[in-house]
């Protein structure tokens, strides 16, 4: 089936990303191309619309980044976004102009609401406006659709030509109808008819792997993290008993993971599962380490060594399944070309393969698009919506030498402060929450012993995008619970902590 295209052109902007999630949440496909795509490649491409992204330059500089004027002749409806609105007004007669204050953050606006792109929106709203420049005058043939009290062309467009550009960022939930304002230049402006869904997408894959794979052996690392889950998923629902899937368990993941690893796939979904059980093989060669950097090169050389020992047994193989995303596509070359995403975070899997062809499934999907095709295929939620696990795993929220007490203690602690945030309702609010053994220990004083343990340390953040984070405001008494249940529950804690850093200018992780 061949969908219908938004063409989305990268201009460098914090939230070019987001407006290409937002297209396909709104049921259209899109892809994120560079700016200095060429005009010969946009009318192969063949999009209903276009769409120009935001970016951190001003358009007046030289060497700025452009758009062939051919552009504005195909008669494809075009919506410039910020960067790509002053772009847009530049290239067509418009005058930009160097404001004197940065315009950041809400600000009221006006909608004319007999545009097409307003339509059953609020005239008076609030949008997220980020920029210096500002279009001082907009082109001949068009005319002004929306006002703020800074800047007297926060919108304009020339309805015949269905070109439109706005100052301001529909993609961020900061301005109120944003998502209405794209939804309108998707299908009343590009006439979209709206053919991208999940459930499609699961039929046509498993159809087109089905036709490519018939026959052949495939094989898959299973890490038990989400892109590895679902990938190694839709290739056995194609592919059957010819997949074989390689679960390296280095004893470093958290509490019940690796059981349910086996426990779905092998149990429930039938399939050809290896596991390989490694625990004391990675604790041996992490005994004495303290640097968080050789750690992370210990557990990436070891478990190449593992996956090769057990992909040997298994002999040369026609496909190797990799969980590469689009994020990854995009971040390897602005979609130029994709890369071979490492399992585990670590080089070098691909070379220890006898391999003759790499197959990427979800390498068009978005994360959140992976996590629906995870339900679409029958996957748990427990699966589906895992959150980000760094590939060294507990090795790097452990400060200091790794120990199986430590890491006892560390799930354990972990397993709590998870099991009593679902409890509270708020799994669904917070992006990544999770313990860490820091490397000072403290006095405590249980029973009428004295103690002297490691302060376990709890994170929590809210993000859209893990880019920047923001530490979650958990409630006292749920906090409370988590240090008590912690204290009580747990051997080796008598000191809880938590990370009120927001990235920046802290990371998520500690290590």
């Amino acid at each position: 089936m061949q969908h219908e295209k938004i063409l989305i052109l990268d201009f460098g902007g914090q939230y070019n990303q987001l407006i290409a999630r937002r297209v396909r949440e709104l049921g259209v496909y899109c892809d994120l191309l560079p700016y200095g795509t060429g005009i010969e490649k946009i009318r192969e491409y063949a999009p209903v619309g276009i769409i120009f992204t935001g970016g951190p330059n001003s358009v007046y500089e030289a060497g700025a980044p452009d758009v062939p004027a051919e552009i504005f002749s195909l008669g494809v409806p075009v919506l410039g976004i910020c960067y790509g609105c002053q772009l847009i007004a530049r290239k067509l007669g418009g005058k930009v102009t160097h404001a004197d204050t940065r315009e950041y953050g809400k600000c009221e606006i006006r909608y004319d609401t007999q545009s097409a792109l307003f339509a059953g929106v609020a005239a008076k709203n609030i949008c997220w406006m980020s920029h210096t420049d500002y279009v001082s005058e907009v082109p001949p043939g068009f005319r002004v659709s929306a006002r703020t009290a800074t800047c007297p062309a926060a919108a304009f467009e020339n309805a015949a030509k269905k070109i439109y550009g706005i100052q301001f960022h529909t993609e961020v939930h900061h301005t109120l109808e944003g998502e209405k304002i794209l939804k309108n230049f998707l299908y009343g402006v590009c006439k979209a008819k709206g053919d991208w869904t999940m459930a499609n997408f699961v039929d046509e894959q498993v159809a087109a792997l089905k036709s490519k794979l018939a026959g052949k052996k495939v094989l898959c690392a299973m890490s038990g993290g989400v892109d590895s889950a679902v990938a190694a998923t839709l290739v056995h629902r194609a592919a059957g008993d010819d997949l074989t899937c390689v679960f390296v368990d280095h004893g470093l993941l958290r509490k019940g993971e690796a059981e349910e690893v086996v426990s779905v796939f092998r149990d429930k979904l039938g399939m050809n599962l290896v596991k390989a059980n490694a625990r004391e093989l990675f604790l041996s060669k992490l005994k004495g380490v303290s640097d968080p950097e050789k750690k992370r090169k210990i557990i990436g050389e070891e478990f190449i060594k593992v996956f090769e020992k057990e992909a040997k047994k298994i002999g040369a193989v026609d496909f190797l399944v990799q969980g590469t995303i689009y994020p990854d596509v995009i971040e390897s070359g602005k979609g130029a070309s994709a890369v071979i995403k490492s399992h585990h975070n670590v080089g070098g899997l691909p070379s220890v393969v006898d391999f003759k062809e790499i197959v990427e499934p979800l390498r068009d999907l978005f994360k959140d698009e992976v996590r629906k095709v995870g339900t679409e295929l029958g996957l748990p939620d427990s699966v589906v919506q895992r959150q980000p696990f760094p590939g060294p795993g507990l090795a790097i929220r452990i400060m200091g030498e790794v120990t199986e007490e430590k890491l006892q203690t560390l799930r354990d602690a972990d397993y709590i402060l998870r099991e009593e945030i679902a409890k509270a309702g708020l799994n669904g609010e917070i992006w990544q929450y999770f313990a860490v053994i820091t490397s000072t220990n403290t006095v405590g004083v249980m029973g009428d012993a004295r103690t002297y343990e490691p302060v376990i340390a709890l994170r929590a953040v809210t993000s859209v995008d893990a880019m920047t984070a923001d530490w979650a405001h958990i409630p006292y008494d749920v906090l409370e619970r988590i240090s008590s249940r912690i204290i009580n529950e747990v051997p080796h804690a008598n000191r809880i902590v938590y990370d009120i850093t927001s990235k920046p200018p802290a990371t998520i992780e500690w290590e």
